[in-house]
């Protein structure tokens, strides 16, 4: 028998065995990417061409009923996910700012989107039931070049939209949530470590997205990733991201959001004082790294005790000296969950309703809230 006939008489057993009827080719492109599987290897898996998979996903063709389980035993899902149910919206990687945007591989960073876009479905499922803040964001329309003047304009102006007073901002991530922001933490296990944060204001939901990392055990450094990401959603809405030049705007929005040029400058030392940088570290709720680039951007350190901190800093090492506790996390979605059980709707008949795994539900509402998310993906 010759490899085309081989091949003519597989494609008849395929017709023969019939088509799923129901079936939803944006859940595949969902479960494909969590499960970080290029569309030659799952074609190979299942027993078709990679141009097969590309049609599944993009609803020009639909598996039979074999190729399907097929798919569903090599993704880890079950059949009924991808059945039409709830839908998941898209976020396309051309609007998701990555901060580690050359240092993570696409398929990595892919990975992690869906997991975004799983969890914005699973909003999307809790607000039926539950009414979560609306979103409530500043925007601001830079000039073509800005200066650091315009950016730290921007800063004060969310200060100012996001009702922050004077002084330090105690929770940096619920104040995103209380605007209408997801905020979500990826889940440490199953995921590239190099995906950074990265934040999305164009989702086909309409709510902003952020991820957080799951590595930053650490609360300066995320109180510093949600303002980055901040800055992201007020000033570059529609600007394509990945560019030093648009990572660096961020930067500075940051750290004039978290300490505002004109209350904290006065206060930085002139010298690499560490009792010093450590109070103010515990005052501002920031690393000692960016108090150590702040005085340096200010003019108050110069650049020989710039490149000294720097030094004694890198000497130190992950975790700095004076750790200020665990990471700020999100809470909206762990909130909205017990509201939905004690009111006596049950996350399992919700799963079963939006045709999403119990496990992936869990894990979403995990990675919304204080506890340290799980997802785990059967093979």
């Amino acid at each position: 028998m010759t490899v085309q006939s081989s091949r003519v008489i597989a494609a008849r057993r395929r017709r023969s065995s019939g088509v799923a009827e129901d079936f939803d080719g944006r859940r595949l492109a969902v479960a494909r990417r969590l499960a970080c599987m290029p569309r030659s290897d799952l074609a190979r898996h299942v027993g078709v061409s990679p141009a097969a998979v590309t049609q599944y996903e993009r609803g020009l063709a639909r598996p039979t009923t074999i190729v399907l389980t097929r798919i569903g035993l090599a993704l880890g899902m079950p059949r009924e996910f991808f059945s039409r149910g709830l839908d998941i919206p898209e976020v396309r990687s051309s609007t998701a700012h990555f901060r580690s945007l050359r240092s993570t591989p696409a398929n990595r960073r892919e990975q992690a989107l869906a997991f975004g876009e799983l969890a914005l479905a699973v909003l999307d499922l809790i607000e039926r039931y539950v009414d979560l803040p609306p979103v409530r964001l500043p925007s601001v329309d830079l000039p073509a070049q800005p200066s650091e003047a315009d950016i730290a304009n921007a800063a004060h102006l969310a200060r100012r939209e996001l009702a922050v007073g004077a002084g330090p901002i105690p929770h940096v991530v619920r104040l995103l949530e209380a605007r209408g922001v997801l905020v979500v933490r990826l889940p440490a296990e199953g995921f590239d470590p190099r995906v950074d944060a990265f934040s999305s204001s164009e989702t086909a939901s309409e709510r902003p997205l952020v991820l957080m990392s799951p590595l930053k055990d650490d609360k300066a450094r995320s109180r510093f990733d949600a303002s980055h990401e901040l800055g992201h959603l007020v000033m570059h809405a529609g600007v394509e991201p990945g560019s030093t030049v648009i990572e660096s705007q961020a930067m500075s929005f940051a750290a004039e959001f978290l300490m505002p040029a004109a209350e904290i400058e006065d206060s930085l030392p002139t010298r690499v004082d560490w009792e010093r940088f450590h109070a103010l570290k515990r005052h501002w709720g920031v690393s000692l790294r960016a108090l150590v680039y702040r005085a340096h951007k200010l003019g108050r350190l110069s650049d020989l005790s710039y490149r000294r901190a720097n030094r004694q800093l890198k000497l130190w090492g992950y975790p700095e000296p004076g750790p200020l506790g665990p990471p700020e996390s999100p809470s909206v979605l762990g909130a909205a969950v017990e509201l939905l059980e004690q009111s006596g709707t049950r996350l399992s008949s919700l799963a079963e309703a939006a045709r999403i795994p119990l496990e992936s539900l869990h894990a979403v509402v995990a990675a919304g809230r204080g506890d340290k998310p799980r997802l785990t993906i059967g093979i």
